[in-house]
């Protein structure tokens, strides 16, 4: 594999739960959110149902149930649900914007900056999330997220982990698909870039949902394993 590893040239990487903290960022802005508008809920099971809509949502579109659209629009799908599911009424258009935007303004892992400053030393470090563009740069903006490209899902019509989200990564950083390393907290994701000839590394982020809700994660043997960004960078010999 020390071979191998020394054809990487770039590393993609998941977003959602790998590099930021989705369910803190949300529950707390949740908190806020509650507080100016009068709203008294468990933000905390708001912000867990708001992401478990996320893969079944994917699915609607993957089977024609839904038109193709970006994850802005699923997030807001998902949102709206959940207004009324959790009896949220009298929010205007605006408020409702902005509680879906939520999403863009996610805080990173204490370790993001900092491992992805060191890691870009060596490697183009870009996006390979299902979030869309906009999203994404509105997040790298918010949280100071220092890539070198922002790739997106979006950019194929299909979502992760659908092989043509891999295939075109490569393809638009004009690379081998074995010159590019995916990283993510998630072995699906991993698997499925694996397929189509990238190697790996599994981030596990065990507070991902929250406090007490760490899920099983498996390593794949091909996996390089690293507990955050700086351990990553470690492992692949970077100072």
């Amino acid at each position: 594999m020390q071979n191998a590893r020394s054809e990487i040239k770039a590393l993609t990487f998941d977003v959602f739960g790998t590099v930021v903290d989705w369910y803190s960022s949300i529950v707390a802005e949740g908190e806020k959110f509650g507080d100016t508008h009068g709203i008294d809920i468990d933000w905390a099971q708001f912000a867990l149902k708001w992401r478990a809509g996320y893969g079944p949502a994917m699915d609607k579109v993957r089977r024609g149930e839904l038109p193709w659209q970006n994850i802005d629009a699923l997030h807001r799908l998902i949102l709206d649900s959940l207004l009324t599911e959790f009896k949220i009424v009298g929010l205007s258009e605006a408020d409702k914007g902005h509680l879906n935007q939520v999403w863009h303004r996610l805080k990173p892992w204490p370790d993001a900056i900092s491992g992805l400053e060191r890691l870009r030393k060596r490697y183009i470090v870009a996006t390979l999330s299902n979030g869309n563009v906009a999203l994404l740069t509105n997040m790298a903006k918010f949280a100071g997220l220092p890539w070198d490209c922002i790739l997106s899902a979006e950019l194929t019509g299909h979502y992760k982990p659908d092989p043509e989200v891999y295939q075109t990564a490569a393809v638009l950083l004009g690379l081998s698909p074995s010159e590019v390393m995916m990283v993510a907290a998630h072995p699906g994701d991993l698997r499925a870039a694996q397929v189509v000839g990238f190697q790996t590394a599994l981030v596990p982020r065990p507070l991902e949902y929250g406090p007490g809700r760490a899920q099983e994660v498996k390593a794949h043997p091909l996996d390089l394993v690293a507990s955050d960004f700086n351990k990553l960078a470690d492992l692949l010999g970077i100072a």
